[in-house]
């Protein structure tokens, strides 16, 4: 077996190297020149926004239950979820659209109490002030912390 000397190695990797920063610079050239390019990268970035706006929580038809249920499972889902993910604000948003939504805030709000660490709960009934003058409807109820243990 023949040993391959450090040099010829270090040689090989700089060609090898080389070669590939050519490929890249090759297509990306390649792509560069291409006169579709400014209008795809602008479409996905329109695309982009268009999607960042759409996470946000789109109030539905109240006067559709179901929406309004998928709505609510959706959000508390969503809220869940974030919270899991260590992402407390997101969560707490999404937890306070469920609320928003809820046909019986108070019950929601004390199981959301016994479930939720202090400091989110607190963070949550910051929040819901901000929710309800967003647009949400007010069911009726006003919520505030007397109400919930």
């Amino acid at each position: 077996m023949t040993m391959i000397s450090k040099t010829t190695l270090g040689i090989a990797a700089g060609i090898c190297g080389t070669i590939f920063l050519g490929y890249c610079f090759y297509f990306d050239r390649c792509r560069r020149m291409d006169p579709n390019f400014k209008k795809k990268l602008r479409e996905r970035r329109r695309l982009m926004k268009a999607n960042m706006k759409n996470t946000s929580s789109k109030l539905p038809n109240m006067n559709d239950h179901e929406a309004v249920q998928k709505f609510f499972i959706q959000e508390v889902q969503l809220g869940e979820e974030l919270l899991g993910q260590g992402d407390v604000e997101g969560g707490v948003e999404h937890l306070a659209n469920a609320v928003s939504v809820c046909g019986q805030p108070q019950q929601l709000l004390q199981v959301l109490q016994q479930t939720l660490p202090p400091q989110v709960f607190f963070l949550l009934m910051q929040q819901l002030p901000t929710i309800m003058n967003k647009g949400f409807p007010s069911n009726n109820a006003t919520v505030s912390e007397d109400d919930v243990e």
